[in-house]
C-alpha cells in the first residue's frame, strides 16, 4: 500500500526548498502561505521517510490510505481561501486506541486486528475540521497496557498486532539474557507512542493517559507533551482504561506545536456523547497566546524533594522508596538553576503532604493501583480498585458502542479469545489485569469503587496537589520526569513536561559495557491543578526557549 502512495515523486522545489525533518508546524504553514509547499508534498516526504525508517522504529501500525487525496483536497482549499483551521494541510497521526473509520482500530489487542469501527472518534472530527490530515495511526502497548501485569508484565510499546516499537534514541534490541525477547534496549515507556514524531515521520501525534502514557513516552523520546485536565477533551470514540482518568493529548516536538495541537483537539463545546467538562477553552482555543519568554518572572515554582527527588520510608513500611540517582539527580539540579537564573522563585522543598504523611492511612504511598496477580479479590484490601473496576464497566460501555460488528461482545469474551488464540500470540505475556478486571461487579462493587475513588481524590487533590500549592501559593510543582503522573491523574490534573537532559542508559542488571547503550532522554514537567494548562505552558516554554535542549535522533536524519 506504502509504495502506491509514493508513485508521485516530489517535485523538485519541494526537495530544495523544504524538509519536513524538525520542521514545526508553524513552518510548515508559512511555506504553504509563500508557495514553497503543498500539502501533498509534505504528506509525501513523511511517507517517504515512513518507507525509510519505520523498518527500525515500527511505530506505525496503519498507513492512511486517502492521505495524498486529502492533502489535494486541503491544497485546493488553500487555493480558493479556504482555511480550515490551524492545523490545515498538516500531517497527524493518532494512537491506533482512537477511532478513524478509513484506519483499522485495534488497541494493539490481536482480536481487534482489522477491525474498523463504525463511528470516529470526536477528536478525529475536531482534528479534520482543523484542517489535520491524519496520515497514520501510531503503536501502542495493548489496550493502553492494561493487559499483563505480574508476575509478567508486558514491556512498554509491544502489542501482539504490530510487535515492539523501538526507541529512536537508540533503535535497537535489548541484549541481555532475562530480557531478550525483542524488547528495545531503551524503553519507549508508556503506550503512546512518540517515536514517530521524535523522528519526524508526521508532524505530531495524538496520544492518551490513564496514568503516564503521554509523559512517560514524551519523556524516553524527548517530546513535548500536555497532559490535559480530564474533560478539556472528548473521549468519545477512545478505548477506556478508566473515565475517572483517561484523557486524550498532544505530543510534539516543541511547545509551541503542542500548544498549536492542544487547541485543535479541544472541545469547542461540550461533547453530549463525553459531558464531562469543568474548564473554559481560551479564547478561540489558541493556546499560543500564552507562549511567553518570560514566563518564569515571579513564578513560585515547588519542588517535591521527599520521594520524587529523594528517597523516603513510608509508614509501615521498611524500606525506603524513590529518589533519583547521581546522574538524573544533577540534571534536575541545573534545572532548578536556570529556573532562578530567569526569575522563577523556587520553594524547595515543597513536600506534597499525602507523600509525608505518617498517618498510613493518609499516606499516598500506603495506597498503590490494585494490579496484576497482587491485586485480586481477596489480595486488594490496601490498594485502590478504581483501574481494575473502570475498565470492566468502561470497556464494556464502549463494546456496546460498537455494535453486532465487533469481534467480541464483552471484556469476558476478550479474555476467553485471547485464551483461544494463545498460540497465535495473544497471549505472550498473559493477561493478569484483564483477569481482575473482570472478576469486579460493577453493581455489586459499585461502594467498594465508590470508596476507593474518594480515598484517590483525597490524597492526590485536597491532601495532595491542592493542599501544597494553596499552602505555598505555587504556580506549578516541577517533577523530574514523568514521576508524578499517578499523583496528578487520579485527580485529572494536568502537567506539561519538555525535554532537557540525557542521562546513562543503565537498568539493572546492567547492559554489558561491550553493548555501547546510548544515553536516554530525561525531561523536566510543570504539574499544575485543574485547568491550569494556560500557566504550565507559558512556564514551560519560558523554560524551553532558555535552555533549548532538545536534540534529534541521530540515527533518522
Amino acid at each position: 500500500m506504502l509504495s502506491m502512495l509514493l508513485l508521485a515523486p516530489l517535485t523538485a522545489a519541494a526537495q530544495t526548498q523544504f524538509s519536513v525533518v524538525e520542521a514545526g508546524i508553524a513552518d510548515m504553514q508559512r511555506a504553504m502561505a509563500d508557495g514553497r509547499v503543498t500539502a501533498r508534498e509534505l504528506v509525501q516526504q513523511y511517507l517517504t521517510r515512513i518507507a525509510i525508517y519505520d523498518k527500525k522504529l515500527n511505530a506505525v501500525v496503519t498507513v492512511n490510505p486517502n492521505a495524498l487525496r486529502e492533502a489535494q483536497e486541503r491544497d485546493r482549499e488553500r487555493a480558493q481561501g479556504k482555511l480550515r483551521g490551524p492545523l490545515h494541510g498538516i500531517p497527524i497521526a493518532v494512537k491506533d486506541n482512537i477511532h478513524t473509520t478509513d484506519m483499522p482500530t485495534t488497541g494493539g489487542a490481536l482480536a481487534f486486528e482489522g477491525f474498523v469501527p463504525r463511528y470516529e472518534a470526536m477528536l478525529v472530527k475536531t482534528l479534520r475540521d482543523a484542517g489535520a490530515i491524519i496520515i497514520a495511526k501510531t503503536s501502542m502497548t495493548e489496550l493502553a497496557n492494561w493487559v499483563a501485569g505480574s508476575p509478567t508484565p508486558m514491556p512498554g510499546g509491544y502489542n501482539p498486532v504490530s510487535g515492539f516499537t523501538m526507541n529512536p534514541y537508540d533503535p535497537r534490541r535489548d541484549p541481555r539474557e532475562g530480557t531478550f525477547d525483542g524488547r528495545p534496549v531503551m524503553n519507549v515507556a508508556g503506550s503512546s507512542s512518540g517515536a514517530g514524531t521524535a523522528a519526524s515521520l508526521w508532524a505530531a501525534n495524538v496520544g492518551t493517559e490513564t496514568s503516564g502514557s503521554l509523559l512517560s513516552p514524551a519523556n524516553q523520546n524527548m517530546l513535548v507533551s500536555i497532559k490535559p485536565t480530564v474533560g478539556r477533551i472528548s473521549r468519545y470514540g477512545i478505548i477506556p482504561i478508566t473515565a475517572d482518568q483517561d484523557t486524550a493529548g498532544p505530543m510534539a516536538r516543541t511547545v509551541a506545536d503542542a500548544a498549536i495541537l492542544f487547541g485543535a483537539l479541544e472541545d469547542a463545546q461540550v461533547d453530549p456523547n463525553d459531558p464531562v467538562k469543568i474548564c473554559q477553552p481560551a479564547p478561540d482555543r489558541d493556546y499560543t497566546r500564552y507562549l511567553n519568554r518570560d514566563g518564569l518572572k515571579g513564578a513560585r515554582i515547588g519542588i517535591p524533594r521527599a520521594f520524587y527527588y529523594e528517597r523516603v520510608t513510608p509508614p509501615g513500611s521498611a524500606e525506603a522508596r524513590g529518589g533519583l540517582n547521581a546522574e538524573q539527580a544533577a540534571v534536575m539540579a541545573e534545572a532548578i538553576a536556570i529556573l532562578k537564573e530567569h526569575g522563577a522563585v523556587i520553594v524547595d522543598p515543597a513536600d506534597i503532604p499525602s507523600i509525608v504523611d505518617r498517618d498510613e492511612s493518609k499516606n499516598f504511598l500506603r495506597w498503590p493501583v490494585c494490579s496484576g496477580t497482587d491485586g485480586p479479590k481477596g489480595k486488594d484490601a490496601t490498594c485502590s480498585v478504581v483501574f481494575k473496576y473502570g475498565m470492566k464497566r468502561d470497556f464494556n460501555k464502549w463494546i456496546a458502542s460498537l455494535g453486532p460488528g465487533a469481534p467480541v461482545q464483552s471484556l469476558t469474551e476478550l479474555r476467553n479469545w485471547n485464551l483461544a488464540h494463545r498460540n497465535a500470540g495473544a497471549l505472550k505475556y498473559g493477561q493478569s489485569q484483564l483477569d481482575i478486571s473482570d472478576e469486579m461487579d460493577v453493581e455489586a462493587d459499585r461502594v467498594r469503587y465508590e470508596t476507593d475513588r474518594a480515598k484517590d481524590l483525597l490524597l492526590s487533590g485536597a491532601h495532595g496537589v491542592d493542599e501544597i500549592m494553596r499552602a505555598e501559593r505555587l504556580d506549578a510543582l516541577l517533577f523530574p520526569a514523568q514521576t508524578g503522573a499517578l499523583m496528578s491523574a487520579r485527580p485529572g490534573y494536568p502537567t506539561v513536561i519538555v525535554p532537557f537532559g540525557m542521562i546513562p542508559n543503565a537498568p539493572t542488571p546492567p547492559i554489558s559495557t561491550e553493548f555501547g547503550a546510548k544515553p536516554a532522554p530525561f525531561g523536566v514537567s510543570f504539574a499544575g491543578t485543574a485547568c491550569s494548562e494556560p500557566r504550565l505552558l507559558e512556564l514551560a516554554y519560558a523554560f524551553e526557549q532558555a535552555t533549548r535542549r532538545r536534540v534529534p535522533p541521530a540515527a533518522f536524519p
